[in-house]
């Protein structure tokens, strides 16, 4: 093996440690930084690995994993969530703290300040499992990689706060130990931490953030100490002055958009949604929504981007649907695709193309894939025992059957996989199964079924996951779910249903079957691009050229990670195959889940009716997107989110630059003088725009939006400190200076008005038409123009948001906090008549049995009620373990519902935690 690295590249630290630890016999090859070792990338990579059997790695974290299996050591979940965590959140903020240190030139606290909250973290996570490592009582990969990473910025112990015992004890054994010792001697003698520094200097500085208080609301101050250096002001003047005559000229894809060689091309998908559901605010920041910003980011970068999606309309949903409706399935599916059209038109998704899964095209195209799986013994046949309901007269499909979880004894698993322990699971192992749909106890009957041979084609999925998430930017979550389930091996797959509603099966024995949602649904993306254009195969035929980006929510990983690539490997016919695999945690609503039947949260078709406009909703839901972690909407949230960011920032700042210049200059942009402070400005707002960039090239769609919010907060102190309607009262320096500060701060709002695009289109086309920012404008690139030269003529100026007030707000959160709809589900229904006819409850926290109405017990359960959600509220505060929490919450829920059944009520049915396939 020879493993290749390059002086100053912060990475060698880790893959040098990792080879002494495993005891590699590796043969070191140093190169230069810019040094072409990998021969399929266009970039060098360094450090880079290659194996004797021509195989490269060249993610530093991959290289030390493999280190250490060749020593026989097998990485463990724990293992893999550090590792993940490492290349997500420890690595950009020892990056940022070095790139302070050594570029420019801070010390003490004001580098700490970057990691403390990485620190903190680490030292809470040794300090809760009391142990000497990080995954257990003996070292492990994930200890090297984190120590490689922060000794560089950590050589001497004695600088971590006194308070991270935990962490200063597990820091000082890791240098003791004579694989780091040598590594550090190898990479950092005799320069030290400055043989970065030449590296560093030629990486986009990244932008200093601090940890910010709980509110997302950052002080004033905290702007203020982001220093820069001299050259960095320099080169934001000079881009300044270039003006817009140095941005490229927007490109207009061609009708229909296509891949274009020699550009980037870029196809995006979003999770297919069901017809038969009205997707809640939840599914919309999954997918869609999520997807809409980042495509109209790619056409911002001038990127060749196609983004498609449509309705999944196949399966027994739609079939249990139409049932309940009086409709025929297809009557569902038209139905509910209208549905689905008009609330996505109203959130102002810009699909290039919105189809559905019912079409000629999607029976082609499967068929055809299932023939080239057939052809290439992809596939295997055997005797399913399935589950039948009797009295509903139908087989039951995964998803309509509930019950104990075989494996950890949950109470609501579902037919193919339990929510709590994450196993998958065979229908018929489930305990006391139930059919979802009249609650009674199904049979179990046998039946011939098609299954896709997973074990067959694991080795070669695996050498393509290898691949794209080296090259790919995957969501820590969709690689962890993803590992978790080839962990323990892949087993055949079935493709087939015993069902009507579907696209028939082509093969003689199998032809009263149609194939199984999940064998189906995903081809729906090359079946909606075939109705898009007779040309689909240039962008699903094509990986050499264009880059596929998937989101979703987490529940959908599994099927876009790992069966439709290996569908896809399988069939053997060149499929363009996900790049990035870009997936969510789940949106809660209040303290609860959403649920159409309860009438709990707000639903896609409901928002319009709220009076608050697709924008502010768009705004909000990208604000709290949950990225890390499952978030929260809130009302009272939403009221001051809605009047802090957006009328009193961003709002406050784009009015008061536009109306200065209406007012005092005739609304034309005034000439101006640049001094020291106004390129400080330039410099402070071209690093912002260059964070924004690449969090949005990462996907991390959240934390780019604060980036425009701190460049308007930026706009406001600048605006406030030089006071240009005093100003242009004085002298003619005074006017002058008011004339260059106003021309400043329109051209910020100008700036601003195209990176909001991607997250409010409707207020971003506002700004431009009040400002009369010309088109060509809209283009995005790394640097800071005057767009608005001296003398441009601006239009009319007026608030862009209005103040929500707490009474509306009230009055909202009333509205949808539940009661029972007109609309109630079948499941509902059923549910009710079962409680209403019962006698007594079932048996409460106590043991005992609830007997509805028994003052005593209901006094007593709401005050354990109380006291729960509390302990949740103060575990939450305190950033407890997901696990921990989970658990409490699931304690809370339980006695809210005995509560509800003391009181004589129906409990609340457990509400569908997303996108189910």
């Amino acid at each position: 093996m020879r493993l290749y690295l390059s002086e100053g590249s912060t990475q060698g630290l880790k893959v040098l440690a990792a080879a002494g630890a495993s005891g590699a016999r590796v043969r070191l090859e140093r190169v230069p930084p810019d040094g072409h070792v990998v021969p399929f990338l266009t970039h060098p990579r360094v450090p880079a690995l290659h194996l004797d059997s021509g195989t490269v790695l060249f993610s530093p974290n991959a290289i030390c994993q493999y280190f250490f299996l060749l020593a026989g050591e097998e990485p463990n979940d724990l293992t893999n969530q550090w590792l993940e965590w490492e290349a997500t959140e420890l690595q950009p903020a020892v990056s940022t703290a070095l790139y302070c240190h050594l570029v420019q030139g801070k010390k003490g606290g004001e580098v700490l300040g970057a990691i403390r909250k990485t620190l903190t973290y680490i030292d809470q996570s040794l300090t809760s499992k009391a142990t000497p490592y990080l995954a257990g009582e003996a070292e492990s990969v994930a200890d090297i990689v984190l120590w490689a990473t922060l000794f560089p910025v950590l050589r001497d112990e004695s600088c971590l706060p006194d308070e991270l015992q935990a962490l200063r004890s597990w820091f000082q054994t890791m240098n003791l130990s004579e694989p780091c010792r040598s590594a550090a001697v190898s990479v950092l003698t005799p320069k030290g931490a400055q043989a970065f520094k030449v590296y560093l200097q030629k990486q986009p500085g990244p932008t200093l953030h601090w940890e910010k208080p709980a509110a997302n609301e950052p002080e004033e101050e905290e702007l203020a100490e982001r220093s820069l250096s001299e050259e960095e002001i320099a080169a934001a003047a000079e881009a300044w002055a270039r003006g817009p005559a140095t941005l490229p000229e927007r490109w207009q894809p061609p009708s229909p958009v296509l891949p274009v060689e020699g550009r980037r091309n870029v196809l995006i998908t979003s999770a297919l949604p069901y017809v038969n559901n009205v997707p809640h605010l939840g599914n919309i920041i999954g997918c869609v929504l999520s997807a809409d910003v980042f495509a109209r980011y790619c056409r911002l970068r001038n990127w060749n981007t196609l983004y498609v999606c449509g309705t999944d309309e196949y399966g027994t949903a739609t079939e249990t649907k139409a049932l309940e409706e009086g409709l025929t399935p297809q009557q569902i599916c038209d139905k509910y695709n209208a549905i689905h059209v008009q609330i996505y038109r109203w959130f102002d998704i810009s699909f290039d193309y919105f189809g559905r899964t019912t079409t000629t095209h999607q029976t082609t195209i499967a068929q055809d894939i299932f023939q080239r799986l057939l052809a290439c013994n992809m596939l295997l046949t055997d005797t399913v025992d399935q589950l039948r309901c009797e009295r509903c007269q139908r087989f039951l499909a995964d998803r309509f059957v509930e019950g104990t979880c075989p494996f950890c004894n949950y109470e609501e698993a579902r037919g193919d996989q339990c929510d709590k322990c994450g196993k998958l699971i065979n229908a018929v192992e489930l305990k006391k199964p139930q059919c979802k749909v009249c609650k009674d106890s199904p049979v179990v009957k046998s039946s011939q079924h098609l299954f896709l041979n997973l074990p067959q084609l694991e080795e070669r999925l695996e050498k393509w996951l290898e691949q794209s998430w080296a090259t790919g930017n995957w969501t820590a979550n969709s690689r962890f779910i993803t590992r978790s389930w080839i962990r323990d091996g892949l087993k055949p797959r079935c493709i087939t249903r015993d069902l009507k509603w579907g696209t028939p099966v082509p093969l003689d024995g199998f032809r009263d079957k149609v194939f199984y949602v999940w064998f189906d649904a995903p081809i729906g993306y090359l079946s909606i691009t075939a109705n898009y254009t007779d040309q689909w195969e240039r962008w699903w035929k094509n990986p050499q050229q264009v880059q596929l980006y998937n989101f979703m929510a987490k529940d959908n990983v599994p099927f876009h990670s790992v069966i439709f690539p290996c569908t896809l490997l399988g069939a053997e016919d060149n499929y363009t195959l996900v790049n990035h695999l870009v997936a969510t945690e789940y949106l809660n609503y209040e303290d609860g889940k959403f649920s159409k039947s309860r009438g709990v949260g707000v639903f896609g078709d409901m928002a319009q009716d709220t009076g608050i406009p697709a924008d502010i909703w768009r705004f909000y839901l990208l604000f709290l997107r949950p990225e890390g972690q499952d978030s929260a909407f809130s009302w009272t949230d939403l009221m001051l989110k809605n009047n802090s960011e957006l009328l009193n920032n961003l709002g406050n700042f784009v009015n008061r630059a536009g109306m200065f210049v209406c007012k005092f200059f005739g609304g034309r942009v005034p000439p101006m003088e640049l001094g020291a402070d106004d390129k400080r400005l330039l410099a402070h707002v071209t690093l912002e725009l260059r964070q924004y960039n690449q969090l949005l090239e990462k996907i991390r769609i959240r934390d780019a939006l604060r980036c425009i919010l701190s460049i308007s907060r930026y706009g406001n102190q600048y605006i406030q400190v030089n006071e240009p309607w005093k100003r242009i009262k004085g002298h003619d320096a005074d006017r002058t200076r008011a004339g260059t500060v106003t021309g400043v701060a329109v051209n910020i709002a100008a700036l601003i008005s195209v990176m909001l695009q991607p997250y409010m289109p409707g207020i971003s086309a506002t700004i431009q038409r009040q400002l009369c920012v010309p088109q060509a404008c809209n283009v995005l690139t790394d640097t800071f123009l005057c767009l608005l030269p001296p003398g441009h003529q601006i239009g009319t100026v007026t608030p862009l948001f209005q103040k929500l007030e707490n009474e509306q707000i009230e009055a909202l959160r009333k509205q949808f906090g539940g009661g029972q709809p007109e609309d109630s589900t079948l499941e509902l229904q059923v549910q009710a008549a079962r409680v209403a006819s019962a006698d007594v409850t079932p048996p409460g926290p106590g043991g005992g049995a609830v007997l509805a109405g028994d003052p005593q017990k209901v006094k007593e359960l709401a005050e354990e009620v109380s006291k729960q959600a509390d302990h949740v509220r103060q575990l939450k505060a305190s950033k407890a373990e997901k696990g921990q929490i989970d658990g409490e919450v699931a304690k809370l829920l339980e006695l809210k519902k005995q509560l509800a059944l003391a009181e004589g009520k129906t409990p609340e049915l457990p509400a569908p935690k997303g996108k189910r396939k």
